[in-house]
């Protein structure tokens, strides 16, 4: 019976992942931020899981070839921009105008207000990119305390809370990735017209620097790893000695994901991690990792390809998992 228990175990941690993301009246207000403008915060405490926003684009457009090197044109793009901003209700107009927006004293004298405005504010939406006027006003840190995706079949933008947020306390997203330097990342907010002061980048030297080499050494396990996945048990015993010490060093990676609260991160970290377990025969932090991995992609979009195949490998190790179980406990009879 210890193996059942051990899968009913999982099977409850899972759905007790799934009794938030309810989104309840007034989550939200949009007030002043101290050094940012406008922001946003929360009206009510909120757990894991539980949406923020949900929010269709006001308008998006099928952009023009990317230009390696200097990106969209953007007289194209504003183009594209003003021919759907031009069917937008006068109310609506007059939000997308009222977003906050930055430019350099060139660009201003030669760029349209509303192309800058879509360039500052849009986000991807799969082939598409969209301006999403209300999320727009959530402010940026190095260590969100939300994320967000792309939920196509809803063709809304969803952001939840990645971790415990308090009553008041301000909502914050990522504009930019977030596994590199300080320094480096102060450089990509730059199209942003501000200097990020999260909790992060406002460390002292010491932190900071130890934050960085944590980053780095995230994003250098994620190229090194990622590639070489999969369930292929080793063969010789040298190759199953490396896989034991990858299979170490990747739980560490999730670790250090956590460590630093890179919430946007930490599905990716633990489907590593589950693989590499799995791939010598770790079959309890392989169910682990995995079920991790589900529980966070099925609260994000339960029919992604993501949560299809974190569910497939949560089921297929769980499996192993009792049959290695039952297994210890028939040798225990035996003797």
């Amino acid at each position: 019976m210890m193996f059942l228990t051990q899968s009913s175990i999982l099977l409850a941690l899972t759905a007790s992942a799934f009794a938030h993301g309810t989104c309840p009246p007034d989550v939200y207000v949009v007030e002043p931020s101290k050094g940012k403008g406008l922001g946003v915060f929360a009206l009510h405490d909120l757990e894991i899981g539980d949406i923020v926003m949900r929010e269709a684009p006001i308008l998006k457009i099928n952009p023009p070839d990317y230009v390696r090197g200097s990106g969209y044109p953007m007289a194209q793009v504003t183009e594209l921009v003003r021919k759907e901003f031009e069917t937008l209700s006068a109310d609506a107009q007059a939000e997308v105008m009222s977003l906050t927006y930055h430019a350099t004293a060139d660009e201003e004298a030669t760029m349209e207000k509303l192309g800058i405005i879509f360039r500052t504010n849009a986000y991807n939406t799969d082939e598409q990119i969209g301006l999403f006027p209300r999320i727009a006003r959530i402010n940026h840190s190095c260590r969100p305390n939300t994320s967000y995706y792309w939920a196509k079949k809803l063709n809304r933008r969803v952001v939840y809370a990645s971790r415990p947020i308090k009553k008041g306390e301000e909502f914050f997203v990522s504009y930019i990735g977030l596994l590199s330097t300080h320094e480096q990342r102060q450089n990509h907010l730059n199209r942003y017209g501000f200097q990020c002061t999260c909790s992060a980048c406002a460390a002292d030297l010491a932190i900071k620097r130890a934050s960085d080499r944590r980053r780095l050494e995230i994003s250098k396990a994620f190229m090194d790893f990622e590639p070489q996945l999969t369930l292929d048990v080793p063969k010789s015993k040298s190759a199953r000695r490396q896989a034991h010490k990858n299979a170490q060093a990747i739980s560490q990676l999730a670790e250090l994901v956590e460590e630093e609260g890179l919430a946007d991160y930490y599905a990716k970290a633990y489907r590593i991690a589950a693989i590499s377990h799995a791939r010598v025969e770790e079959w309890q932090p392989a169910t682990i990792f995995a079920n991790k991995g589900y529980r966070l992609k099925h609260m994000e979009d339960p029919e992604s390809a993501f949560t299809a195949e974190m569910y497939s490998l949560t089921s297929s190790f769980i499996q192993s998992w009792e049959a290695e179980l039952k297994n210890q406990t028939s040798k225990k009879v035996s003797k």
